[in-house]
């Protein structure tokens, strides 16, 4: 490692270390690397970390065995590069925010005449297209609750079908598609909207008065939906009395470092109000480093999809790489963008504001009967298990094998982000490795979780880690199994005790620990997923080989063709030489013939 860092070349670039088992402690970028990296060691008289590091970095070079690293252009590359690695691959000594959420924002569009209000996550192509938000909680509820107040246009289908309908004559709507109300009137229904996103008293008035009426008639249902929407719009803004001279839009960060835990506060604040606000906690604060901190949460927060970026970003400290960052985000969205700590006036306010929030969302007693960090004091993870993937594979006698992935984000089940997968392995232990290895390969586009689960025993375990180890990923695993009796594993509730396979060996808690249901439920849904589509391609499977029989074709020459191809769908999508090349012309014409009927 000394050689390696003594020829260093003298541009920017991002680097890793690596401890002795190859497992990667540390990600970070430099404008030279051949002076950052020879700034972190003292090399005489003996080759040894430098003191004057931080305590963070020291302990990560007391482990480090080996660098690598990799030159890029320019220092921008080597800053987007950085983060992007360390999101995928969860460095040790790198600090995770786990705040990398996209918020909604509302938007319309005004090159139509009947313009309507919508939510979005990404940019919206458009050239008349204004965005409100981000609304990090309670979007959905503003919406709903516009189109409660406002006769507007309620569905996109409404004007194509060129008729007025129930939302006209029950009033929601002015029946624009009947041309019963001119663009010009519209017009300022729409501006009447747009002050009510940002200034919303007058909203909310509306939608208590209509709560009240409907109780009085006995509506409760509807009234206690209509009460619900009110809460969610009333929680978007934090009362502040900072009073900005100007109309204008600023977002702001503060990040502080608590004894247990760190928090990150955002305020988002357009047209000189508050408009929404949002924070999360993060781990890991034993390694915290202000300047990474800031770093991340502004790269992560304004992705290439954000739909609206402030052309001045209040962060509440100063930190090393702003100029850097500013310079990214500037270019990523081609507007200049300023990022400034103010040190005076209503801008240093809205900073003590976030400042204020952080402190007291770090006072608030951390809730015990959280189950994931239960989990994780159990298994002795490195991260709160907040997000986690479980893998389960699914066969009959080899036919049919699939494998699915289940995903746990923040205390709900995650279904979009499920995946389901038609396995080609013959084995369970390849069906395995094939799964994991497919999932591995999409960490770039969709980041590693907090936690693997996998349905099996030990030797699922050791592979996991094997490919995750192979690919450079920091990840906690566990693996789930039946106690084995009569050398068997029995699935069936009841009939042989759960076991979990972790790094520190094998636990077997009581059946009705918390935590134990909590890895079950997991599993469980897992399971369920992978089955499901087993069944239904077994089904589909068990249609193809029956009609394939009554045309001719049997078992042996099915088996034949499965073993080439793999899979039906790869049979069906098979050309005539390639079907005429496995068995001969005459069975090759039968399925063909087969595909078209």
């Amino acid at each position: 490692m000394k050689e390696t860092i003594q020829h260093l070349p003298d541009s920017p670039g991002v680097y890793q270390y690596f401890d002795r088992r190859g497992k990667l402690l540390y990600v970070g970028k430099a404008k030279s690397l051949k002076n950052r990296l020879k700034s972190y060691w003292r090399f005489t008289p003996l080759f040894r970390p430098n003191p004057d590091q931080s305590s963070r970095i020291v302990m990560m070079l007391n482990e480090a065995e080996r660098l690598e690293y990799l030159v890029v252009e320019s220092e921008e590359d080597a800053l987007i590069l950085e983060n992007s690695l360390i999101k995928q691959l969860k460095p040790k000594f790198n600090i995770l925010l786990r705040d990398d959420k996209t918020y909604p924002y509302i938007y319309i569009d005004e090159s139509v005449d009947y313009p309507r209000f919508e939510i979005t996550r990404k940019v919206v192509k458009g050239k008349k297209i204004t965005y409100y938000g981000p609304f990090p909680s309670g979007g959905k509820a503003l919406l709903d609750a516009i189109y409660e107040v406002y006769p507007l246009v309620q569905k996109k289908s409404c004007l194509r079908e060129g008729k007025t309908c129930l939302f006209y004559q029950i009033k929601k709507c002015l029946g624009p598609c009947e041309g019963k109300v001119t663009p010009e009137e519209y017009a300022k229904i729409i501006s009447e909207v747009k002050s009510a996103i940002t200034k919303r008293k007058k909203l909310l008035d509306i939608l208590t008065e209509k709560m009240t009426a409907l109780a009085m008639n006995e509506r409760f249902e509807e009234a206690a939906k209509m009460r619900d929407m009110i809460h969610s719009i009333s929680a978007l803004t934090l009362t502040s009395n900072i009073d900005m001279a100007n109309r204008i839009d600023l977002d702001i960060f503060a990040i502080k470092n608590g004894d247990e835990r760190g928090v990150i506060v955002k305020l988002f604040m357009r047209k000189g109000k508050i408009i929404s606000s949002s924070h999360s906690y993060f781990r890991h604060t034993h390694i915290f480093d202000e300047n990474e901190a800031y770093k991340q949460a502004l790269l992560e927060f304004y992705s290439v999809d954000v739909p609206h970026i402030s052309k001045q970003i209040l962060t509440a400290h100063p930190f090393e790489d702003a100029a850097q960052v500013a310079q990214t985000l500037s270019k990523r969205f081609g507007q200049k963008i300023e990022i400034i700590t103010p040190q005076k006036g209503p801008k240093k306010k809205l900073i003590e504001l976030a400042l204020q929030n952080c402190q007291e969302l770090l006072r608030k007693p951390r809730e015990k009967n959280i189950i994931e960090q239960k989990v994780a004091d159990l298994l002795g993870l490195s991260a709160i298990p907040y997000r986690v993937e479980t893998f389960d594979n699914s066969h009959m006698m080899g036919a049919a094998t699939v494998g699915g992935m289940v995903v746990w984000d923040e205390g709900a089940w995650d279904k979009n982000s499920y995946r389901r997968y038609e396995l080609h392995a013959k084995d369970e232990y390849g069906q395995m490795r094939e799964l994991l290895s497919r999932r591995i390969e999409k960490f770039a586009e969709a980041p590693a979780p907090d936690l693997w689960i996998l349905d099996g025993g030990q030797a699922n375990l050791n592979l996991a880690k094997k490919l995750l180890q192979e690919a450079g990923v920091n990840l906690d695993v566990i693996a789930i199994a039946k106690e084995k009796l009569d050398a068997k594993a029995h699935r069936a509730k009841g009939a042989s005790k759960d076991l979990l396979y972790t790094d520190g060996g094998i636990l077997e808690l009581q059946p009705g620990d918390e935590r134990l249901h909590w890895i079950q439920r997991q599993r469980d849904e897992a399971h369920r997923y992978a089955i499901t589509y087993h069944q239904n391609k077994k089904r589909k499977e068990d249609i193809q080989i029956s009609l394939l029989n009554q045309k001719g074709i049997g078992k042996a020459t099915l088996k034949k063709l499965i073993d080439y191809f793999g899979t039906f769908e790869s049979i069906q999508n098979a050309s005539f030489e390639e079907l005429a090349q496995v068995t001969n012309e005459k069975i090759a014409n039968i399925i063909l013939s087969s595909k078209d009927n």
